[in-house]
């Protein structure tokens, strides 16, 4: 875990948790009161994980987090009294947010960052892969685009238009996606 930010009213919670995450890997710790902090935190950078501890004195901790979970691509764990864990664990649950009871030993709240950290690793290698596989839908919409154009204005057949961006993108030694793109540009203005 890169960066984390702490979100909680109480400094020595800021301290504890602050110790236990610079004993594991995190390399960056920052820390806010309330959630107007934590907001203006989140907008200069981003982070790993975001650990609200209930309650926060300028707005619920429970929607904080839910925010927090919908804007951003940060694991948060929210941690609340005892008492009040699963029925927060079942309003939390649908924005992807963790939730502990306090207290919470030492030991617990290190396993449930180790499980944080993996399944937000995994989320952002999903991510990237989304990201891919987008920009391989948009450069496939680009080239048709331009076979296209080649059909309409150069008579070709579809098999024609293929083999003539790829054999422009071999000539110019530039990919297909470029090709396309000048295409394009010439005969869509």
């Amino acid at each position: 875990m890169e960066s984390a930010l702490i979100v909680s009213a109480n400094e020595k919670s800021i301290l504890s948790v602050s110790q236990l995450l610079q004993s594991g890997n995190a390399v960056r710790t920052d820390s806010a009161a309330g959630a107007a902090e934590a907001r203006r935190c989140m907008g200069e950078r981003s982070y790993d994980l975001i650990l609200v501890n209930a309650p926060l004195a300028d707005e619920p901790a429970e929607a904080f987090a839910a925010e927090a979970a919908e804007n951003t691509a940060s694991g948060v764990l929210l941690l609340v009294e005892g008492d009040a864990e699963e029925e927060t664990e079942a309003r939390m649950m649908p924005y992807g947010v963790m939730v502990l009871g306090k207290p919470v030993s030492k030991r617990l709240l290190s396993k449930a960052l180790h499980l944080l950290e993996a399944a937000t690793n995994r989320l952002k290698g999903i991510r990237q892969e989304n990201v891919r596989l987008h920009k391989k839908i948009d450069d496939s919409r680009i080239i048709n685009r331009a076979k296209a154009i080649l059909i309409e204005y150069l008579n070709m057949t579809e098999p024609q238009a293929h083999k003539y961006l790829e054999r422009q993108a071999m000539e110019l030694r530039v990919p297909k996606i470029e090709v396309a793109k000048r295409l394009l540009s010439t005969y869509e203005n």
